[in-house]
């Protein structure tokens, strides 16, 4: 029996997301209820994240597609991905921050099964390494500000001199005044 063209483009779908982000994260969520998983889908797109229940089979047959080796093994039991198109980090820290927040991981209700970046599988311990990363939001404010502080200290040295400028006319034009006096 062949493949459905309803499945296939299922397939051409999730492979468009694996093929344009950054990072997907590969997660298990059993035992998420309504409330918490509404709650991360809303930090989730807050952040620029998208985040999608999956099947198995399909991402298996998306990644083999696109030639990612490994996926297979942490296809086991529900799984979802989260995945950025815009940056490395967010969906790992986002996803991370909130299963911690909420203490998901230890009763197993959300845990990290796997990481896809540059389209070589990494493990959670990598995940959970790029999640503690600076945003690229993080990076720019950094830069931004190393870059701003020669440019205050320029400023506050040029302001000096003119200031001092002006203090030595102003004695001169007092002695000038006097001596004309």
């Amino acid at each position: 029996m062949g493949v459905t063209p309803k499945k296939e483009a299922v397939v051409a779908e999730i492979k468009g997301w694996l093929a344009d982000a950054k990072v997907v994260v590969v997660t298990s969520y059993k035992g998420l209820n309504v409330a918490t998983d509404t709650e991360m889908r809303r930090e989730m797109r807050a952040a620029g994240v998208t985040y999608k229940v999956v099947k198995n089979t399909m991402l298996r047959i998306a990644a083999k597609e696109l030639n990612i080796e490994g996926l297979e093994t942490h296809l086991e039991g529900t799984t979802a991905i989260a995945f950025s198109a815009e940056d490395a980090v967010t969906p790992a820290k986002v996803l991370c921050d909130f299963i911690k927040k909420n203490k998901l991981e230890d009763p197993g209700i959300l845990t990290i099964k796997a990481g896809i970046l540059d389209g070589k599988i990494i493990e959670p311990k990598d995940v959970k390494a790029l999640a503690a990363l600076p945003s690229r939001e993080e990076l720019i404010a950094k830069l931004l500000g190393s870059m701003n502080a020669p440019i205050a200290n320029t400023v506050g040295t040029l302001s000096a001199i003119i200031r001092n400028a002006v203090g030595v006319i102003d004695a001169l034009r007092e002695k000038k005044a006097k001596e004309a006096a």
